[in-house]
């Protein structure tokens, strides 16, 4: 019985009687059973977090600020990748719920299958909606305002006069929010009476190699532009490579933007202009709002990360 109550943390046990069982427990190589004791007690240190990808820089850096904040507290993430496909996420759902987490943080911006929205509904843990911060949704939302970030850019490129104006994205049916960032560049630009020219795939990856294809899909057919806004970061440096490769200045024949400013870390002599996004802070704000509900604070309904144009040398200075 004393073991049993060292290892849950329990009862009011001497400091060495504490070590002598932690330290025999270490030597036996014994594992508590932590999903037995939450379930028994209705306390969880785990927290389940959905994201797209690891792989993909914007979200792990948006994990890696969910872990800084989380961790020293006492709480360990369970990570599922969706991959944008609603099947999957559905499934990760069912399985991490099952766990009863402590709470949920969910990647916002996705199509979501009715199995998952009745999975939400019946939660028994927080939920917090992360990168989407146009709309509140759930217990919590942190993210960027999506429509913003289209009309940063439609507003840095009108400034420069640029009037033949191209988008380059992938996989819009699936990443709602890239969709309503492109939706919202498109507006802007329209109410200045400019068409943009679009040039996306739904089967490539959102990579520089897409970016590079694409790019050049694109001077083929409409030669006569001026700027092209690219979906992210990494797809902007795939398409400025095709312009390098053929010829084409930078920014003095074409304009590029990006989006995401993962960039901005690495570059040397190519500087991108792009939408920085705080990546870390979106995450970190997300798990700060999780502790305050699980300590029975209340919390608003959202938060909308500052999001900034940084001037590289891929757009005319003004």
């Amino acid at each position: 019985m004393t073991a049993s109550k060292v290892m849950r943390g329990a009862g009011s046990i001497s400091e060495k009687t504490q070590h002598n069982v932690r330290q025999a427990a270490h030597d036996l190589g014994y594992l508590p059973n932590s999903l037995a004791g939450s379930l028994s007690s209705r306390k969880s240190r785990m927290v389940a977090v959905i994201i797209p990808s690891i792989a993909d820089v914007v979200f792990s850096e948006v994990l890696s600020g969910v872990n800084s904040v989380l961790r020293p507290c006492g709480f360990q993430t369970f990570i599922g990748e969706s991959l944008f496909d609603p099947g999957i996420e559905t499934d990760l759902l069912r399985e991490m719920l099952s766990f009863r987490p402590a709470g949920l943080l969910l990647n916002g911006g996705m199509m979501r299958s009715l199995d998952a929205q009745s999975l939400l509904e019946r939660r028994n843990c927080p939920v917090i909606r992360l990168w989407d911060g146009d709309h509140a949704e759930h217990d919590f939302s942190a993210g960027l305002s999506h429509e913003e970030a289209g009309r940063l850019v439609a507003e840095h490129l009108l400034e420069r006069n640029m009037r033949r104006i191209a988008y380059v994205g992938a996989e819009l049916n699936r990443d709602l929010c890239a969709r309503r960032r492109h939706l919202a560049l498109q507006s802007a630009l329209r109410a200045k009476g400019i068409d943009l020219i679009s040039m996306t795939s739904e089967s490539m990856p959102r990579q520089a190699e897409t970016g590079r294809v694409l790019t050049g899909n694109l001077m083929e057919t409409h030669p006569q532009i001026e700027a092209i806004h690219f979906l992210n970061d990494a797809m902007a440096l795939g398409g400025l490579s095709y312009l390098h490769e053929i010829g084409i200045r930078v920014p003095d024949r074409v304009s590029v933007v990006g989006f995401n400013g993962t960039s901005l870390a690495n570059a040397v002599r190519t500087r991108l202009t792009t939408v920085d996004v705080p990546r870390m802070e979106i995450g970190s704000v997300a798990a700060r709002a999780l502790l305050q509900m699980l300590s029975g604070e209340r919390v608003e309904g959202r938060w909308q990360a500052p999001l900034r144009v940084v001037q590289g040398n891929t757009t005319v200075m003004i």
